[in-house]
């Protein structure tokens, strides 16, 4: 009978903008649902206190570090920042997750369990809400339609089998991290996520969804709005269209291979 692969050390970067009212409580969460994972907050010079939260509860527990950034750069700026900060620490797996309680912590063992799954590698697991088995918590219908709409926008437009390239719950090997080149990364917002999905099937890497269940924040604001995905909706169709004329002029696209169960 297989073993899972022994993953060594893995921290979970969790970036942060006014979240004082939510960190704690997640990072207390993430700490007791794993307790071998360390956590890496990511705090953008936030206003209310973050920051200096965060400060604390890396003082109380060994396993939380903290990384202070001058200002407010976007998201993908700040994974970035926290990605590199973990390559340099040795960390051997790197995960991302949000800081409102919308990616349940007691589900991170679905993630850890396929990326150690030795019948079925993966370099990068994304937890996904539209595979068979996920879902989405305190939703509307129109959001759930334009983000089930975005992600196929995405899949036909780039040619990749992903089904939630916009997902922000996941794990990276090292190896992968290193294969895609980061230093050459110029997404700042929520594009990042679909960014680094595409670099990672373009390195022939191999990526793997895992269905897990998606819950609204109940505390706090969110930092999506309507600049931040027309961002995202402008920079997507740019890729798309260089990715077939690419292929008009016999280039390769996306080498794309995935798993889901």
């Amino acid at each position: 009978m297989s073993t899972q692969v022994p993953l060594g050390r893995t921290v979970m970067v969790v970036p942060t903008y006014n979240e004082a009212d939510n960190l704690a409580w997640i990072v207390g969460r993430v700490r007791a649902a794993q307790p071998d994972v360390d956590v890496l907050v990511v705090d953008d010079a936030s206003p209310d206190g973050t920051g200096a939260l965060a400060d604390d509860l890396a003082a109380h527990d060994p396993q939380v570090h903290v990384l202070h950034r001058t200002g407010k750069g976007g998201l993908g700026a700040a994974y970035l920042a926290g990605f590199a900060h973990a390559l340099e620490a040795g960390y051997d797996v790197v995960g991302e997750m949000d800081a409102d309680g919308s990616h349940q912590p007691e589900q991170l063992g679905r993630l850890l369990a396929a990326v150690s799954d030795p019948d079925d590698p993966a370099d990068l697991v994304i937890g996904s809400r539209w595979v068979p088995g996920g879902s989405v918590e305190n939703w509307p219908w129109q959001r759930q339609a334009l983000s089930r709409g975005g992600n196929l926008y995405v899949r036909l437009l780039l040619g990749i089998p992903v089904r939630d390239a916009t997902a922000g719950f996941r794990l990276y090997r090292r190896s992968a991290l290193e294969a895609i080149r980061l230093d050459e990364v110029r997404s700042t917002g929520y594009v990042f996520q679909t960014d680094l999905v595409v670099r990672t099937l373009r390195a022939g890497l191999r990526v793997r969804e895992v269905p897990i269940d998606f819950v609204e924040r109940v505390r706090g604001d969110s930092k999506m709005t309507g600049a931040v995905a027309l961002e995202s909706l402008v920079r997507i169709t740019g890729w798309g269209l260089a990715d077939r004329w690419d292929r008009l002029r016999g280039r390769a696209g996306v080498a794309a291979t995935t798993a889901v169960r």
